[in-house]
């Protein structure tokens, strides 16, 4: 059983001076530079050649999520300008459900500017295929910094889906300090996103290209997809002076089962694209565990808590846990497995399915770091010092590792 370790976030602290941060992609997004760790050392290439530095039986997972234009905007008739930003779907809650509502739906939302907005209705007016629609937002309650907020829109015709393509702005990392460019709505989604959700690109994947894949299946590289819509959570510093103080926020995540089943035939040289991908795959092994404790837990309760891997006797294998995945889809005639997790991934955790990450440079202090350390060991300073005296891009729009 893991303890939690009560390390100081200080200890994950380093120098990121401002013009070390890409505030836009390169014009090619493989043309990158690429980290190389493995077995302690340290080297660097181009992400265009990265197959040539994978396992040539390696099975790399990638996040498909895609990115919402989740910022809206809203103008008082005072001139107070309120921004809302779209977290999660709350009524409906299942995120395709809440993107064909018609009329009306609810959302778990962050409000800027709340001050100035009382318990008045806010609306705003704007046109979709020659439509006139008004879109008016109320508040319901609110939760700490959170809010559920219900949206209404007079015209039948159009999906909620459609209010954010037509209303909404990509919500492109507050780090970045720029606003939302016409060009980031294609930059700032990965060349294979499908399923709409996240409010913030699984960056690891930004830097795949056709060409790439290309490369991939070369070698005979297989690739699988998950899905897990990643929150505005991943941008908060851990803000408590120890790391067990930190609240880890939830997401919702999928993976089919023919997935599960490849991830169970090919388990010593799993490639996961992105800390989102790491924090999916390294969910399953927890969720087995919750359905070898309970074989009929209904498919709503299924969540991996933020502390579960260091609170729980780990005595089932991973190939166990898996089948017992699989078992429960079989049983219940389900295609895909539908979880949420709240997973924290720190110094001290041990991996269980993962071989390897492909991932980009993130925030000093961040739970993408601790994710990085707990991979890497205390090599993630010499990681990230090697990347900072080398020139390399940091954060969303920077460039890419390959940690193995």
């Amino acid at each position: 059983m893991l303890q939690v370790k009560k390390n100081s976030i200080e200890e994950y602290n380093y120098s990121l001076p401002d013009e070390k941060i890409a505030k836009f992609p390169l014009e090619k997004r493989d043309e990158s530079k690429l980290l190389l760790y493995e077995n302690n050392s340290i080297a660097q290439s181009l992400f265009k050649n990265i197959a040539d530095f994978l396992p040539g039986n390696a099975l790399m997972v990638f996040n498909n999520t895609k990115v919402i234009q989740a910022r809206l905007y809203f103008q008082k008739t005072s001139g107070a300008r309120i921004e809302i930003f779209c977290l999660e779907p709350h009524d409906p809650s299942d995120y395709i459900l809440a993107f064909q509502a018609n009329q009306k739906c609810v959302w778990k939302c962050m409000v800027g500017n709340a001050k100035k907005w009382k318990e008045e209705t806010i609306g705003k007016n704007f046109t979709i295929e020659g439509k006139s629609v008004l879109l008016t937002a109320k508040k319901i309650s609110s939760a700490g910094n959170t809010y559920l907020i219900e949206f209404s829109w007079n015209e039948p015709a159009v999906t909620f889906a459609g209010i954010l393509e037509n209303a909404g702005q990509l919500p492109i990392p507050p780090y970045l300090h720029r606003e939302t460019c016409e060009q980031d709505k294609e930059t700032y989604q990965t060349v294979y996103s499908k399923i709409k959700g996240s409010v913030a690109a699984p960056t690891a994947g930004l830097h795949f290209t056709g060409a790439v894949f290309e490369s991939l299946k070369k070698k005979n590289i297989e690739c699988e997809e998950v899905t897990l819509h990643v929150g505005a959570g991943t941008f908060q510093p851990v803000k408590s002076k120890t790391i067990d103080g930190h609240e880890m926020h939830t997401e919702f995540f999928s993976v089919r089962k023919e997935t599960i089943a490849r991830l169970k035939e090919k388990p010593d040289n799993i490639i996961a694209v992105g800390t989102t991908s790491v924090r999916t795959l390294e969910s399953l092994y927890y969720i087995g565990l919750l359905l070898r404790e309970n074989p009929e837990m209904p498919a709503g309760k299924l969540k991996v808590t933020q502390w579960m891997p260091y609170g729980k006797p780990e005595t089932l294998t991973v190939n166990d846990s898996l089948q017992l995945i699989l078992n429960y889809l079989e049983n219940n005639n389900m295609e895909t497995l539908n979880a949420e997790t709240q997973i924290m991934i720190v110094p001290g955790y041990r991996f269980k399915i993962i071989k390897g990450i492909v991932t980009n440079f993130h925030q000093p202090q961040s739970t993408l770091l601790l994710l990085i350390s707990a991979f890497a060991g205390e090599d993630w300073k010499r990681i990230y010092d090697y990347a900072l005296k080398n020139d390399f891009r940091f954060l969303s729009y920077g460039d890419s590792s390959l940690l193995l």
